[in-house]
């Protein structure tokens, strides 16, 4: 990607800002604009006609202000591309609706156990065009790609592309599941000669054309005839027994590391040690406290009801689960079978809550609580040793929320009371 004279930002967060510097780095004169600080930007009122606009990905191609661009000609570029091609190293991009974090993570602690640099970065870590900008150059980039930063790509391509599943997400912006799947699918569209596509295979038939641009395609998952299956909690020669990775959620993704890790020309060893000393994430299956035998999880990153059905699967014994907030869908239909198999007692809260109620409480015994304070409180009473009391909303926090770390840290907050009054009791 050539060098720019002007250049329009459009978004002052952390991708903007990140834009911005590296921009401003290259000599290219920018403007910034934001809803909050330029409420009354209009393309007319600019003194310049820039080169470029580098489209924060809070900014759907719907916003007027991205309209208003294209109708005037101006290219739009994300801050992920951007940053892409100032690049001096092999770049890793992981894209699919759940999980991405937690495999860019682990790809990323690998390779460093390796004796690689390697940097976290795009939708998880630093910004791509930060990470290009730090005065070591890495010797790897591990990027987690959203939909949201595919949207406006154009010549992007990984040397490894993951994508990992696809589930209904984020259809307030892409209309549909097909569109939705589209746009993820950008990934692979300009992948070179020597690029490498690892897919799953239950979407083979689904994604065989649109990886036709890589050399190599690797599939996984947890059927007969993958490349990468994980079967008994192993993948191939690799062990995942007894690690956050051995489950059938988690083991689809171990499947797809392997496939990479062995597309890189790396030994075993390095991805083993990293499995083995892998932490979670926050707020992604975290268990904040064992109180009277009761475990009590914080999975406050499923925003969706995909995730959500996934924190379940991964659960054992019997769960009290607290979901709602702000719904991003409408079917609740599908989590039925798993709900009245899995959960004990369900406890909504936020907005959806009356929905969810409607929906679910032929299955499941359901408790209207409407805050997560009142939630954790009821679940606590509910719940017996062995059972696990289960934050996954199901929902964006936004009604109640600034954020999912918010929500999660609220009922980390309220399970360390529980845990405080239980030891003031034993100390009684």
């Amino acid at each position: 990607m050539h060098r720019y004279g002007t250049a329009l930002v459009l978004g002052r967060g952390r991708s903007g800002r990140a834009a911005e510097a590296l921009l401003r780095s290259e000599g290219t004169v920018v403007y910034t604009v934001c809803e909050d600080l330029t409420p009354d930007y209009r393309y007319e009122n600019l003194h310049f006609d820039p080169d470029v606009a580098i489209v924060s990905p809070g900014f759907s191609l719907e916003h007027p202000w991205v309209k208003d661009l294209v109708e005037h000609g101006v290219p739009l570029r994300s801050e992920l591309e951007l940053g892409w091609s100032r690049r001096h190293c092999p770049a890793i991009a992981v894209t699919g609706s759940n999980g991405k974090s937690s495999v860019v993570k682990w790809l990323a602690d690998a390779l460093t156990e390796s004796g690689y640099a390697a940097v976290p970065c795009g939708n998880y870590g630093l910004p791509v065009c930060a990470a290009v900008m730090l005065p070591d150059v890495p010797d790897w980039l591990v990027m987690e790609v959203s939909s949201f930063q595919l949207e406006t790509v154009h010549e992007f391509y990984p040397d490894i592309g993951v994508f990992l599943n696809i589930l209904p997400n984020h259809l307030d912006r892409h209309r549909d599941l097909k569109t939705y799947c589209d746009v993820k699918l950008r990934l692979f569209a300009q992948m070179r000669e020597a690029g490498t596509a690892v897919i799953p295979l239950d979407l083979f038939q689904t994604l065989e054309e649109s990886c036709a641009a890589a050399h190599v395609c690797k599939t996984f998952g947890l059927q007969e005839g993958a490349d990468y299956r994980f079967e008994a909690g192993r993948v191939g020669e690799f062990d995942l027994r007894g690690t956050y990775f051995d489950n059938e959620v988690l083991g689809a993704a171990a499947a797809a590391v392997a496939a990479v890790w062995d597309s890189c020309g790396l030994p075993r060893e390095a991805l083993e040690e990293a499995t083995r000393r892998f932490e979670p994430l926050s707020h992604r299956m975290q268990l904040v406290a064992e109180i009277d035998g009761v475990r009590y999880v914080d999975d406050s990153k499923a925003t969706n009801m995909a995730a959500m059905c996934a924190a379940l699967r991964m659960t054992r014994g019997r769960v009290h689960l607290i979901a709602g907030g702000r719904p991003k869908e409408s079917d609740w239909s599908f989590a039925k079978d798993l709900l009245a198999q899995r959960v004990s007692r369900l406890y909504l809260i936020g907005e959806a809550c009356d929905a969810m109620q409607a929906a679910w409480e032929d299955v499941t015994d359901c408790a209207a609580c409407e805050t997560l304070e009142r939630a954790v409180a009821a679940a606590r009473e509910s719940a017996e040793p062995g059972d696990t009391v289960l934050l996954s909303p199901a929902c964006t926090s936004f009604d109640q929320f600034s954020s999912f770390a918010e929500r999660g840290e609220v009922f980390v907050r309220e399970v360390t009371r529980l845990t405080d009054c239980v030891a003031r009791r034993r100390k009684d």
